[in-house]
């Protein structure tokens, strides 16, 4: 007779308090990024932990990293970035709790650690003092102690318990359990309220913020001229951009807040004498008016980081004429509050064109994502070599002697910006009916002046198209052909523009190093 088998009782399995001690983590990293947040009100933005670690990222993406970003997410980069943050901190706040409770000195080790990053990163910043740790390390501290009373809270493991026939239903919470979480989103609430309120503060300085809502710009000693009518052209973006929809590309995490009574530009280097300018002596020079379109060096083929407004500033030329540059002087370095610089070429300074140290956008002054009190504007330059936002300083010196921020990434010394053109109507992948089709865009060649535009429907012969009126020659110039008997099927449209030196190349080139160049393509299908 055999003996039955008897199956060994299923057992449940203990319930592990890993996943309890991982949402310690989470609300201790709240409450250290919350903290430091707080404590950034006092020392500084830009030492608040998370804005001094993504800068840092920042600095040392290389330009190939950051052409792809822009590429993927364009104005949203910033935004990217931050919430892809929040997650890495998220998973390692996470696993420090874990490793906390296996062995404490593990996860608060852990816990140094990135609180030690975060204190080196703001240390580096350049627009920061000797209490730029402070926020790293006071966060860290306090993240530290409540991961450790979230810890001594922490419920211990149910018991394995053999399992009854059928379902299994779960049983009451452990004593404490109930407990535990409500501390945990108790202090995860506290951390993020701390960093909201921080932000918040940071973003809304209130000497920056009142002296804007209460300025008022003086009258330009030269206005800027009306635009001739004719512009627009129907069905294509405008030709002034609204500031609100103008293109933001920086590397500012945090936008800073300069309070203009505080502000000073310093002019140094290879010049006769010092210049310091101040805010009201600033206002009391003869400021002038200039339409000037700017462009990013980041800007793809037919891209939309390009736009065009009506600026008012002091000429650049006038500062660096009471500097007297010396002989051998050849290139301005500019430095921004946050540390930003760019290198531009003395004559495009010094010459006639509009290069405006700017306080005034579309007739009110600055708004501070676009560098309020002051910022740079330089036609015929990508941004990144001009377009200094939130300007503090003008070295004047030598390529040769010194490099930019982005020189230094392996973009090149000069950016000239290339006469490109784009289609905007009809849109990409667009349905038209058979017969004549209106074709519209935007070209533009800063400081040389769009001449010429012309349009191609697949492999045929360039067509001309009319162009809208002039409004400057650094100002961007709409066009508009009229596609005649256009036959059914699927087509290709490409256009070029023409500065007086010719048509632009209709050689392909990316970004990097010193812009993209091509032409424009529109698929459309005929019906």
């Amino acid at each position: 007779m055999t003996t039955p088998t008897v199956a060994a009782p299923r057992t449940r399995r203990p319930r592990t308090p890993d996943l309890l001690a991982g949402l310690a983590g989470l609300a201790a990293g709240a409450v250290t990024v919350g903290v430091g947040a707080l404590v950034a009100i006092v020392t500084g933005p830009s030492t608040d932990p998370l804005v001094a670690v993504g800068a840092a990222f920042v600095d040392a993406t290389p330009g190939w990293l950051k052409d792809a970003a822009v590429a993927a997410f364009g104005t949203a980069d910033k935004l990217v970035l931050g919430v892809g943050e929040a997650l890495v901190l998220a998973a390692l706040a996470a696993v420090a709790g874990v490793a906390a409770r296996r062995r404490w000195s593990v996860g608060a080790v852990l816990v140094v650690l990135l609180g030690g990053v975060a204190a080196f990163a703001a240390s580096l910043r350049p627009d920061t003092g000797a209490l730029a740790p402070a926020p790293a390390v006071v966060g860290t501290v306090a993240g530290l102690w409540t991961l450790r009373e979230l810890l001594r809270r922490l419920p211990p493991a149910a018991p394995p318990t053999a399992a009854a026939p059928g379902p299994v239903a779960d049983g009451p919470a452990p004593p404490g359990r109930r407990t535990f979480l409500r501390l945990t989103a108790l202090a995860a609430a506290v951390g993020v309220v701390g960093a909201v309120v921080g932000r918040v503060a940071a973003t809304g300085a209130r000497g920056a913020q009142a002296a804007r809502a209460a300025l008022r710009l003086p009258s330009p000693a030269r206005p800027a001229p009306s635009p001739p009518s004719g512009v627009q052209v129907a069905g294509v973006g405008p030709w002034a951009t609204p500031p609100a929809d103008f293109y933001r590309i920086d590397t500012a995490l945090v936008v800073p807040q300069v309070d203009p009574a505080t502000w000073r530009l310093r002019v140094h280097g290879l010049v006769e004498r010092e210049v310091e300018l101040t805010w009201d002596e600033l206002l009391a020079s003869d400021l002038v008016e200039a339409w000037v379109t700017l462009a990013c060096v980041s800007n793809p083929v037919g891209g939309g980081l390009v736009g065009n407004q009506r600026w008012l500033g002091l000429p650049v030329r006038d500062v660096l004429a009471r500097a007297v540059p010396t002989a051998d002087a050849d290139m301005v370095l500019s430095r921004s509050a946050d540390g930003f610089t760019a290198s531009t070429p003395l004559e495009a300074l010094t010459d006639d064109r509009d290069a405006l140290l700017a306080v005034g956008m579309d007739g009110a002054p600055l708004p501070p994502e676009h560098g309020f009190p002051v910022r740079m504007v330089v036609p015929g330059l990508y941004g990144y070599v001009s377009a200094t936002k939130w300007v503090t300083e003008l070295e004047v010196t030598r390529f040769d002697r010194v490099s930019a921020y982005w020189t230094q990434r392996g973009w090149s010394e000069r950016g000239p910006v290339k006469t490109q053109s784009r289609i905007e109507v009809p849109r990409t992948g667009a349905t038209v009916a058979a017969g004549d089709v209106v074709v519209a865009g935007t070209a533009w060649a800063q400081h040389r002046g769009v001449e010429r535009v012309q349009v191609r429907v697949d492999d045929g012969a360039w067509q001309d198209a009319d162009l809208a009126a002039d409004g400057g020659v650094d100002s961007w110039r709409q066009w508009r052909w009229t596609w005649p008997d256009a036959a059914p099927g699927d087509h290709v449209l490409a256009v070029r523009a023409w500065d007086p030196d010719g048509p632009q190349t209709g050689v392909p080139a990316d970004v990097v190093p010193d812009g993209a160049a091509g032409y424009d393509t529109l698929d459309v299908t005929v019906t």
